[in-house]
């Protein structure tokens, strides 16, 4: 049972929950709500980091940060060019995602040779490919109780150790490799009380499910901070605790926090560690904003069908309702795949039960020591058969390997048939085990978005994934590929201490904070600089070049993940793949209209490249007050309309790749997470919103005058103009909050920009 309240909450003495309309039974009362609201655990390490006075407007400064292999090159190189010459925090570049080095070349590899030249050069951790997924490190290494730390990937997570993560775009990093602040208005708090205990076949992928499924489509928690209170949390481990807490990225919120206990000064202790613990508790009366009841015991084991991690249902549920719940994602899958791939459930339909093809436990959600251990001990003695299923298991680090090889669970695994990978995140994003075409996966994984696991509806070829927890995935092997309930079978809770031994770090980590050198940056030929970008001028002309009406798009749909993150250094190598599997002509689209801002910029009449601009230009010169409007003035780029873009990952070339092939806008009705809207701030466009429906299409144009003096004022009526068949029709646009210097950077054209100028280079 999950049930949500919606408005505020007092937790008193760390159990008792009491609505606001009730708070004259607290004992003192009548409470000071403010004073109460800074009782939570979240106000007191944002207090601790916050380099402004201002608890309102937070500029914070974290403890440590984290990258991977698909977003590391980016951000330094960005830093680089924006005067960076050293890593004033400790900074890890693991080699996480594009570990297998497997298209391209040496693409890949290059980027690892330049992780471990910049680590070198400015004094980073280096985390070589196979060693360690990004999260998985971050909790053995450097998470500790009241820290902070900011990641280029949506998943960055350590609320169970006490330390409030955050998952953001690589210009966020950025500003803290320039010492700069991570700039935020202060966060609604919401409490996530945990009462009662879970089943024993009852995972952390159940629970973080079923609270996923309760509060995303509301945007209950967006861009707020979970706070895990109550009893149910000693009924937990650490590594249980770690596996809920990661998967709170999929909620849309801001970041996460939990009490922590002994049981995590135990985690801490034996990771070598123990100073980074202390006692994390709300004060006996703090205020939330909201607040997620959570009944541990009703907690069933649960699945998350395509194509979202909110699209859940209880396994035994599904397998009451096959038919009907089925169809129903058949025909989303008809929308996702637009008619160029078919998908089909129904037929896995056999003898009134659902049969997959593949299993996969894997990376910082799945991958864990308890996990593995759970599924080990489910199917030892048993086996996963020689049909179509397969399973493969991927250990979160070497570490964890090691110690799950030492006490006979790999061993017990491998007999069973199932395939033991090394540390890799590949099929949490299309880049290992893509099931066959029309398959269905099921996974212990972070995400089940379209084409997340390798399709290409392009090339006719679509597959699809279910999340759902090892111990589920574990029950299904022992039966061959059928669905199976972890609940139907009773291995479960036989779980064996962890022993970490941290010897694979000290032989294969190279730690270089504090230790800058002077070698050089070692870039292979994919790795490439960013191109210039203009300056924001006084008047903005847009041409319209995707129209998308999904109710929400994916960041994956932006830009795809899988096999073009071999693209990820080249930044112009990578635009060419934007928006590709959901609007093929944009890039085209966008390019031509590259091609005229760039010739305005050296000078060149861009009415003399495209004759349909005279008329454009014609109608802007008929509107009152216009008649003066220079094309020679008015910078020229391409915008996507989206309703609500930007869920999912925080990689920044979601919005680099609009950038760099012309792109300066986008109007959305909403933007789905802040970390993509603050990728699009930092790459230059502008983060327009609007009401109702668009009344514009591809090919239109949209003329913003006196944008420069539009961000100095409310923004909350920016007037433009839709510009077709030689006519301009009003149009209002708004803009949300920003701050000084995000209207600053999209001022300057980008973060690079804005930091070269600023220092004078």
């Amino acid at each position: 049972m999950i049930k949500l309240y919606d408005s505020g909450m007092y937790l008193v003495g760390g159990t008792e929950l009491v609505p606001e309309a009730e708070s004259a039974r607290i004992p003192g009362s009548p409470v000071n709500r403010e004073e109460a609201r800074k009782g939570t655990i979240a106000y007191g390490i944002l207090k601790a980091h916050n380099r402004s006075e201002d608890m309102e407007h937070l500029r914070l400064r974290f403890d440590a940060m984290a990258s991977h292999d698909i977003t590391f090159v980016g951000i330094i190189q960005t830093a680089r060019a924006s005067g960076m010459d050293h890593f004033p925090m400790p900074y890890v570049l693991t080699n996480c995602h594009n570990t297998l080095c497997a298209v391209g070349g040496t693409i890949n590899e290059d980027d690892h040779i330049f992780g471990l030249s910049a680590a070198r050069k400015y004094g980073g951790i280096f985390v070589p490919p196979h060693i360690a997924v990004i999260h998985q490190y971050m909790r053995e290494m450097h998470a500790g109780c009241g820290k902070m730390i900011l990641g280029s990937d949506s998943h960055t997570r350590y609320g169970a150790l006490g330390t409030m993560a955050i998952g953001e775009g690589g210009g966020e990093l950025v500003k803290q490799l320039l010492e700069d602040t991570y700039d935020v208005a202060y966060p609604g708090v919401v409490a996530v009380y945990l009462d009662g205990k879970p089943a024993p076949y009852v995972g952390p992928q159940d629970i973080a499910l079923a609270i996923i499924g309760a509060v995303f489509k509301s945007g209950f928690v967006k861009n707020k901070v979970m706070e895990f209170v109550g009893p149910g949390i000693k009924e937990m481990t650490t590594d249980y605790r770690n596996g809920i807490d990661v998967m709170t990225t999929e909620t849309t919120c801001l970041s996460s926090i939990w009490c922590t206990d002994d049981e995590t000064k135990s985690f801490l202790r034996a990771h070598g560690r123990e100073e980074d613990y202390r006692p994390l508790r709300p004060a006996d009366v703090a205020y939330y904003d909201a607040c997620v009841y959570v009944d541990l015991s009703t907690i069933k084991p649960m699945i998350a069908l395509p194509f979202h991690p909110s699209n859940v249902y209880e396994i035994d549920e599904l397998n009451a309702n096959l038919s009907d719940i089925l169809s129903s994602v058949e025909k989303e899958a008809a929308k996702v795949s637009g008619g160029r791939a078919p998908f089909t459930l129904l037929d896995k339909i056999e003898n009134g039960h659902l049969r997959v093809q593949q299993g996969i436990i894997a990376g910082c959600a799945g991958g864990n020591y308890s996990n593995v251990v759970e599924a080990a001990n489910l199917l030892r003695g048993r086996d996963c058969g020689n049909g179509s299923f397969s399973l493969s298991i991927y250990p979160s680090s070497q570490p964890v390997l090691m110690n799950l090889t030492r006490q006979g669970y790999i061993a017990s695994l491998m007999e069973s048939g199932a395939i033991i990978r090394t540390a890799f995140c590949g099929p949490c994003f299309g880049a290992g085990d893509t099931p066959a075409n029309n398959a269905l996966s099921v996974r212990h994984s972070t995400r089940n978005f379209p084409n997340r696991e390798g399709s290409k509806p392009g090339n006719a070829q679509m597959a699809a994934v279910a999340l759902m927890d090892a111990r589920s995935i574990a029950a299904t092997a022992a039966c061959h590929g059928v669905l199976t309930s972890a609940a139907a079978f009773d291995t479960w809770g036989d779980v064996p201490e962890y022993t970490f031994d941290p010897g694979i770090y000290e032989k294969r980590v190279y730690n270089g904070f504090g230790k800058p050198g002077s070698g050089e940056l070692v870039l292979g030929p994919n790795i490439k600089d960013w191109p210039k970008m203009s300056r924001l001028t006084d008047n903005i002309l847009l041409r319209v070049c995707s129209r998308i009406l999904d109710p929400v798009t994916t960041t994956d749909e932006l830009i795809p993940s899988g096999e073009t993150s071999s693209y990820r250094s080249n930044p112009l190598g990578l635009a060419e793949f934007t928006l590709s599997r959901r609007d093929p002509a944009y890039v085209g689209l966008s390019k031509a209209v590259d091609v005229l801002e760039k010739a305005r910029a050296k000078g060149e009449d861009p009415c003399g490249l495209d004759a349909s601009l005279k008329e454009v230009y014609d109608a802007i010169h008929a509107i009152d007050g216009m008649e003066n409007v220079d094309p020679m003035a008015t910078e020229i780029g391409s915008m996507i309309y989206a309703i609500k873009p930007g869920d999912g990952s925080a990689r920044e070339q979601a919005a680099s790749c609009q950038r760099v092939i012309g792109g300066l806008a986008n109007i959305t009705r909403e933007y789905a997470t802040k970390r993509y809207r603050s990728n699009v701030i930092n790459w230059g466009m502008i983060p327009f919103q609007m009401e109702g429906d668009p009344d514009f299409d591809v090919g239109d144009c949209i003329f913003v005058p006196g944008i420069r003096s539009a961000l100095d004022g409310d923004m909350k009526d920016i007037p433009a103009w839709l510009i077709r068949n030689g006519k301009a029709e009003p149009l209002h646009l708004y803009i949300t909050e920003m701050t000084d210097d995000e209207k600053r950077i999209v001022k300057a054209g980008c973060l690079i920009n804005y930091n070269r100028e600023r220092k004078g280079l």
